[in-house]
């Protein structure tokens, strides 16, 4: 197998699940060793993509390739899967399930045992690993899972919606050890719909909405290009002066207003209108956007995707750990 310089690779990818089409012509390059993040609202078709380069799903047309090359040659032992529905063996010990994982994708037995016993201690588990998974609580069984994802030390690591029912401190956590990942040269794309976590994580990000890619650029980049289209501000006195066709949103942020404008406005003339309304303008500052206020502006405040992925159509004898 020849690698090249992108770890993911679709090309063209079509999933439809009788006359809906979940994803629609979809060209997506990863380069190795960045953090993707695939943002969409819900149902838009991340998981659908997810499946499909996991192998879960097969795509209608298109194709899909890891490192260069045919996907089924790499997925067990350069992929860590976290997918969306959770899912453990509860009556399992914690040590056994991670080793067990760890044996599946190529790791001796010994070696996956002290390699579980290393991250339940990372994670803050040590006492709970002689115990069933099913003592414990769901954001512990989350983080299990999270180890039995990594212990084999992937290439290249996908996680859906993994911050998905962790408390701040853990999100935290989790979040430093995607970047320690990152640091060691991991390729990471990760699904959410948490804005502010892909904003602080992710290198690149491609926006999926009602089946179609809308983004695909560097997160530097990107805000570049977006920049201009929001204004912060703060004044006292009537807001009436804020309406206008200059103005596509409002967002009220931290007692100010964060004004999303619409495309080719001059900010200036809502300045001029304040100004003239008589209203004491405190701040007014033309500023990088959030990502939120990207999101909003290409998939739609109220963007809604196909209402999720279906289970039929699977493929036949794939596992939820995207084993092939």
């Amino acid at each position: 197998m020849i690698e090249d310089g992108f770890a993911v690779r679709l090309h063209g990818v079509t999933k439809s699940f009788g006359k809906h089409t979940a994803v629609s012509e979809l060209d997506l390059d990863i380069p190795r060793g960045t953090i993707c993040g695939l943002l969409g609202p819900n149902g838009s078709g991340k998981t659908t993509t997810i499946r499909m380069i996991m192998g879960i799903l097969l795509p209608d047309e298109g194709s899909v390739s890891l490192f260069g090359g045919d996907p089924e040659l790499t997925r067990r032992t350069k992929v860590g899967y976290l997918p969306e529905e959770r899912g453990v063996y509860r009556k399992m010990k914690c040590v056994e399930f991670v080793t067990f994982l760890a044996e599946i994708r190529g790791i001796p037995r010994a070696e996956g045992r002290r390699r579980a016993l290393n991250w339940l201690e990372r994670l803050g588990l040590p006492e709970w690993a002689e115990k069933r998974v099913e003592d414990l609580s769901k954001g512990m069984q989350q983080k299990v899972q999270f180890i039995g994802t990594v212990v084999h030390e992937p290439e290249l690591l996908i996680l859906d919606e993994p911050f998905s029912g962790l408390d701040p401190i853990n999100q935290d956590v989790l979040e430093g050890i995607v970047r320690d990942f990152r640091a060691k040269g991991t390729t990471i794309l990760f699904s959410t719909h948490l804005m502010d976590q892909a904003e602080r994580l992710c290198e690149r990000v491609c926006l999926i909405s009602k089946s179609r890619k809308m983004i695909d650029a560097d997160m530097r980049e990107l805000k570049a290009a977006e920049r201009g289209g929001v204004v912060v501000v703060e004044f006292e006195g009537s807001d009436a002066w804020i309406a206008g066709p200059e103005v596509a949103g409002v967002d009220r942020v931290n007692g100010g207003l964060n004004l999303t404008l619409a495309d080719g406005a001059d900010h200036q003339a809502i300045l001029r209108r304040g100004v003239s309304a008589g209203a004491t303008i405190l701040r007014f500052d033309l500023v990088e956007p959030r990502l939120h206020d990207i999101f909003v502006r290409h998939a739609g405040a109220d963007a809604s995707g196909d209402g999720g992925t279906p289970v039929a159509g699977s493929r036949g004898g794939a596992d939820a750990w995207g084993a092939s």
